[in-house]
């Protein structure tokens, strides 16, 4: 997916990663800073109410909050490498680690996926513009 109006900060995100601040907005944060850390190229915006981050303007990843979990999705996660077996979903393209206060997270697994899809997607934007 490409979004032409994604920017580096975008405020509508830091809005609703404040508006979000109990603890599944933490732990959304928390992830969405892993993803905006990824790299110079990385731009975001708030797409179907989610903080989404782009490889310029083509969306890798995006967090998102619920009643008891948040959602760490990821646009082409079918196409990852998942050694430990953290996505969930049945989609053709799109993946997501489901996250729960309280429960354990491989930090280590999640971050992984983040700098792949990240990666993945810088890989296609440069194939794209060749």
């Amino acid at each position: 997916m490409r979004f032409p109006t994604a920017v580096r900060r975008d405020p509508a995100v830091d809005a609703w990663l404040r508006a979000h601040d109990d603890e599944l907005g933490l732990l959304a944060r928390r992830w969405f800073e892993v993803a905006r850390a990824c790299g110079p190229d990385v731009r975001e915006l708030i797409h179907d109410g989610q903080p989404t981050a782009c490889v310029g303007d083509a969306a890798f990843a995006y967090v998102d909050a619920f009643r008891a979990h948040v959602n760490v999705g990821f646009y082409l996660g079918a196409e990852l490498e998942d050694p430990a077996r953290l996505l969930a979903g049945s989609g053709k393209f799109m993946r997501h680690v489901k996250l729960r206060p309280g429960e354990p997270i491989d930090a280590a697994a999640l971050t992984k996926l983040v700098e792949l899809a990240f990666a993945d997607m810088q890989r296609r934007v440069r194939a794209a513009s060749v």
